[in-house]
């Protein structure tokens, strides 16, 4: 039976996780490049943790130029076995209001200037994405920050935009009234898509800063207002951290849904036929099946 580490990704706002005993700033070496920032580890109420910040300390990645491909094979190769984004988000939906979290089930990715597999020429891999999050931590996410007194909503579609700048009114009224999104961010695509590749199970939890631009009552996203959100949002964050522990406990089973086991039936390159270096690269992600 395996150890449970849970890592945490934290996007706008979240830049740390409080009450880590034995806190540690570490640095991961990737074949893929270097990731947002070092990784900080420890343990919150026994259970091993990881703590990622997206854009690095002091923000300096844009959501393009975040190495996905880097920051899921470090934390894979520290041990990490539970993946919890948690990350800013405008909302479509009247009743998502600011500083309310959104359990995410769904994705649509818009996003077009990132690189979204770790398989290629040379090793050929598909795996299936039609339930993109794992049910089992979106639970223990759920149960987490209601217990935090922390308002809900389960389940929702993602829209990842590829920004940096927010959507036109045009685009903010499709997304809601013709593509059936719910809410709307600019990075958990395809750090979802690199998660299930390396065999993690993930949940996001998107936190509502904003009603994008299509809300006649609220006009344009103004990015002072988001920021003041993000201050109350951030500590709701820590706080459904904080009671993951418990929910998760120490010893991780095999996922029911089978998150741990998506490389089974996944590559079809033939071994003979496989590029060695690219091989190598994906010791980490998948060397269970390789």
């Amino acid at each position: 039976m395996a150890e449970t580490m849970i890592a945490v990704i934290g996007g706008s706002g979240i830049y740390e996780i409080d009450g880590l005993e034995n806190a540690e700033w570490v640095t991961v070496d990737t074949p893929w490049g270097a990731p947002s920032d070092q990784i900080l580890t420890g343990r919150l109420d026994g259970v091993a943790m990881a703590f990622l910040p997206r854009h690095g300390r002091g923000h300096v990645h844009s959501p393009t130029d975040v190495p996905y491909r880097a920051n899921i094979d470090a934390l894979k190769r520290l041990g990490v076995t539970d993946v919890i984004s948690v990350s800013a988000c405008g909302s479509f939906r009247e009743e998502m209001a600011p500083g309310t979290f959104v359990i995410v089930d769904q994705f649509i990715d818009r996003t077009v200037a990132r690189e979204k597999s770790f398989f290629g020429s040379g090793c050929v891999g598909h795996v299936s994405l039609a339930h993109p999050t794992c049910p089992r931590l979106s639970d223990a996410c759920e149960t987490a920050a209601r217990s935090a007194g922390i308002t809900v909503h389960r389940g929702g579609t993602y829209l990842a935009m590829e920004g940096p700048q927010f959507s036109t009114l045009a685009e903010s009224r499709m997304y809601r009234e013709h593509w059936g999104a719910d809410v709307i961010g600019m990075t958990n695509m395809p750090e979802a898509k690199l998660a299930r590749e390396a065999e993690l199970c993930y949940a996001s939890v998107a936190m509502v800063t904003d009603y994008d631009s299509w809300h006649p009552d609220h006009g344009e996203v103004d990015i002072a207002d988001i920021i003041a959100t993000l201050s109350g949002n951030a500590d709701k964050g820590r706080a459904m951290v904080r009671g993951l522990p418990a929910l998760l406990g120490t010893e991780r089973t095999p996922c029911p849904h089978g998150c741990d086991r998506s490389l089974d039936h996944a590559i079809l390159t033939a071994p003979d036929k496989r590029d060695p270096a690219l091989v190598a690269k994906l010791d980490a992600v998948a060397g269970r099946v390789l």
